[in-house]
């Protein structure tokens, strides 16, 4: 077997790891706007790269659990922040744009984290869920979107994303 057509070559791991740690590095660099209620966590626009490739589901995953141990709610958020990522990566496999696909983590983050905050203080559930739904929608449906449209057009980088 090739090594560019093994399940587990060192290109694809580099790169499976790459993207968990740009995940990683983006939260906590923007650590003051991505975590909390209101939070605009600017590395869940990676989550588009599920849409594209479903190796990067594993990447992502592991890079919010290792992002959320930096979080001030550090194990509700390795637990139910993970979760959230986990529903939205599935959701994102099964979306048939990418429109669509951005609307997932969106959702599932608004309702999972939207409960975990609830839960954690003692604050309204919608408020919470609403919160969280703008502070998704804006880094991962408006900005993710016009990136990721915009990165399209590059085909040596829909090349190193997919192959």
């Amino acid at each position: 077997m090739s090594e560019k057509n093994s399940k587990f070559s060192p290109l694809r791991l580099a790169k499976l790891a790459a993207v968990a740690a740009v995940y990683v590095c983006l939260t906590y660099a923007l650590g003051f706007m991505s975590y909390g209620s209101i939070q605009f966590r600017v590395a869940e626009m990676l989550m588009l790269l599920c849409f594209y490739k479903k190796d990067y589901g594993v990447s992502l995953i592991l890079g919010c659990f290792i992002a959320n141990l930096f979080s001030p709610m550090m194990l509700m958020d390795m637990i139910f922040g993970t979760a959230a990522t986990v529903l939205a990566v599935l959701l994102i496999y099964i979306s048939p744009n990418i429109y669509i696909a951005s609307l997932a983590p969106v959702a599932t983050n608004a309702v999972i984290v939207g409960a975990e905050l609830t839960y954690a203080f003692k604050t309204p559930f919608w408020l919470n869920a609403i919160e969280v739904a703008v502070g998704e929608f804006v880094c991962v449906s408006v900005l993710g979107v016009i990136v990721f449209k915009l990165l399209e057009k590059n085909a040596a980088f829909m090349k190193l994303i997919t192959e």
